[in-house]
């Protein structure tokens, strides 16, 4: 079976993990999940880098021996990243024996080749980034990552030779140019290439925290020397040969655009002087800002990942994160930003889709579907797989789930054309409405498989439910081909995203892990439950002509009927001034959400986008629209009536409708639809 290695920079562990370091994490492991989905016997390796004088520092101030402070961190990383569903094979900590042993001989062989000798440094030394600053990388005398002005160290060091493979790494790059990506962090390092290289010290004198120097025991390992090791750590270097041939060269080395210099000129530098093969590719991601601002503890600027994970659960933020960002380049995060983003991506888009397909099948077929081949919507998404197969080759992570959700906007349209709430009152048309379900079924089903890597638990959910299980052990990109035969169960559950209410009044409840077919969905209740109301006890009374669809009224009992009379005019003594009626507020809204209201035959209770805010109302439309129908749909409403309550729920607004004598009321509708907030004059 075809090996795939990738690994991530190992972490400093003197405070616990922020989004930023979450995001590198996360795009790693969707990298992984996605080779293991194409059949790569994969290998993803993470660590904690423990050398750190700042990780001895804090152990210090804390009262504990470093190793111990060491020992609660790692805990305390591991927790975070099994919250965020990452899916590591191995995690290496720079303190463990087997570490000691490859820096041991990676470094005595650098010795050997002649490319290590005794000298003396001074220079600017960040404390922060445990690094060396030339004078010119300084901004008004500050390090540029922390801001922090760097100290000036002058002690013995041992040196290695980086000068000499300044031309080997030219050639190597030359002969390689997918070696180091996206191009911008290519043309960085080739730039670099082109002034010439230093030698650099690869020691620390006087300490004794960190590895010891096989050739001088009283010197210790630079701490980026001894944390760049890890990768051949991992593999068995210098312990199991058989292991270290078998899984060396990395594949992918997954790094931030900082630390680039690091991995793609003093680490391919020292495995050439070791006689070893350089990693295969090494990808430099951008940075992720909170507010324009770089995340950073020290700049008090980090987000905690946890804060998300406790509200929305991992998925979620995986999503934000993978989707809004293009992968290589800065991106930002803000809470109102992924708020946003949550109910546009998932409560409305994805989430609604599932519950519209799920509800259709449920009510239109029991629950089943039989396969048949498609039409437009097969075609988009074989288009799909192949673009996101290509996206994900590039680790164009972002254009791949852009792929998905082609397929998944495609697919609410589809059913909105189609009308499938049409079709099944003609009985002529059942054929016609199974190849409908199905094919919007389906096409969910393969938009759904596709975001595996990114949201792996919820996606296991969502094929559960479309009748197409999915072992997360034994992932298959095959999953994401059309499926033209067979029966499929599908299952009617409760919203896999409920709407966040973003005045915060409504909490949203995380989704627990459902990847056991047996395990029962769990209930999501967003906010207090309507107060109970029996039968039709609180329909509207009827409303003559345009006021019709859901006058947000107190219920009374609706008048006696009475004959169909003639429309007549408007007492010229009835009729309304300029001034009241301007003070009806008429504006444009689009339908986000609809569903009958239960106990009631004329009810809708529907989830409108009015453009500033998103807000409920209760219309008496259902005998006129399926709720299918009504998503998406534009519509008028009144908005600044008093809210009343109808069957429990409280209303805000009122949809206009024509209501003919005798007739179902009929939505008022745009040729060419406003954007939802427009004032209607």
């Amino acid at each position: 079976m075809p090996r795939f290695f990738l690994t991530t920079a190992i972490d400093y562990v003197n405070s616990r993990p922020h989004l930023g370091t979450a995001y590198e994490k996360i795009t790693a492991d969707v990298i992984a999940r996605f080779a293991r989905m194409r059949g790569l016997d994969t290998l993803f390796v993470m660590g904690n880098d423990e050398h750190s004088q700042n990780v001895f520092r804090k152990a210090r101030e804390m009262g504990l021996d470093p190793v111990a402070y060491c020992d609660r961190m790692e805990d305390e990383f591991r927790g975070v990243w099994r919250a965020l569903d990452i899916s590591f094979d191995d995690f290496v900590r720079t303190t463990e024996a087997r570490h000691r042993v490859a820096v041991e001989r990676i470094v005595q062989r650098m010795y050997e080749a002649g490319d290590v000798y005794e000298g003396a440094y001074e220079g600017w030394y960040c404390v922060s980034c445990e690094a060396f600053k030339q004078e010119k990388d300084l901004v008004e005398g500050l390090c540029p990552v922390h801001r922090t002005r760097p100290e000036w160290i002058r002690e013995k060091n041992y040196f290695f030779r980086l000068s000499k493979y300044t031309q080997p790494l030219r050639d190597h790059f030359a002969a390689h140019p997918e070696f180091l990506q996206p191009d911008v962090r290519r043309n960085e390092i080739l730039r670099l290439l082109e002034g010439g290289l230093e030698d650099i010290s690869i020691s620390r004198a006087g300490q004794a925290w960190g590895i010891a120097l096989p050739f001088d025991p009283q010197s210790v390992v630079y701490v980026w020397v001894d944390a760049l090791i890890n990768y051949i750590t991992a593999v068995g270097y210098g312990q199991d040969e058989e292991r270290f041939r078998t899984w060396w060269p990395a594949d992918l080395h997954v790094i931030g655009k900082d630390i680039t210099r690091f991995h793609c000129v003093i680490w391919p530098a020292m495995l050439m002087s070791a006689g070893e093969a350089l990693p295969r590719q090494v990808y430099g991601h951008g940075w992720v800002h909170f507010r324009g601002e770089k995340m950073s503890k020290s700049l008090g600027t980090a987000v905690e990942p946890l804060d998300a994970v406790g509200k929305f659960g991992p998925d979620p933020l995986r999503l934000f994160l993978v989707k809004e960002i293009p992968y290589g380049g800065d991106g930002d995060f803000s809470w109102e930003r992924f708020e946003e983003r949550y109910n546009a991506d998932l409560a409305n888009n994805l989430g609604n889709l599932v519950s519209r397909v799920a509800a259709m099948v449920d009510r239109y077929r029991g629950g089943r579907l039989q396969a048949r081949g498609g039409g437009a919507l097969a075609g988009l998404a074989a288009s799909a797989r192949a673009q996101a197969l290509d996206a994900m080759t590039r680790f164009a992570l972002h254009e791949a789930v852009a792929a998905a959700y082609a397929v998944i906007g495609a697919t609410n349209e589809f059913i909105a054309q189609a009308e499938p709430w049409v079709l099944a009152k003609s009985p002529d048309k059942a054929s016609h409405l199974d190849e409908v379900l199905y094919e919007a079924a389906e096409a969910t089903r393969i938009a759904s498989a596709l975001l595996w890597p990114v949201m792996p638990d919820s996606v296991a959910e969502i094929l559960r439910r479309l009748g197409h299980p999915f072992d997360p052990r034994a992932p298959r990109f095959d999953d994401t081909q059309w499926i033209a035969s067979g029966e499929r169960h599908v299952i009617k559950a409760e919203a896999l995203w409920p709407r966040l209410d973003t005045t915060g009044a409504t909490p949203v409840p995380v989704r627990t892990s459902v990847t056991d077919p047996s395990t029962p969905v769990p209930e999501f209740v967003p906010g207090p439950a309507p107060t109970p109301a029996s039968a039709e006890q609180a329909t509207p009374p009827a409303i003559p002509a345009a006021d019709a669809a859901a006058a947000p009224a107190t219920p009374a009992p609706a008048p006696a009927a009475a004959e169909p009379q003639a429309p007549t005019s408007v007492p010229a003594d009835d009729r309304l001034g300029i001034d009241e009626f301007m003070r009806l507020d008429l504006r444009v809204a689009r339908v986000l959400e609809a569903e009958r209201v239960p106990k009631s035959k004329k009810l809708v209770k529907m989830r409108i986008d009015v453009g500033s805010e998103e807000r409920t109302i209760v219309a008496g439309i259902a005998e006129a629209y399926e709720p299918e129908a009504l998503v998406g749909r534009t519509i008028a409403i009144v908005a600044n009536l008093k809210p009343a309550k109808l069957m429990g729920i409280e209303s805000n607004g009122m949809v206009l409708a024509a209501s003919p004598e005798g007739g179902k009321p009929e939505l008022l509708s745009f040729v060419d639809p406003p954007a939802p907030g427009t004032r209607i004059r």
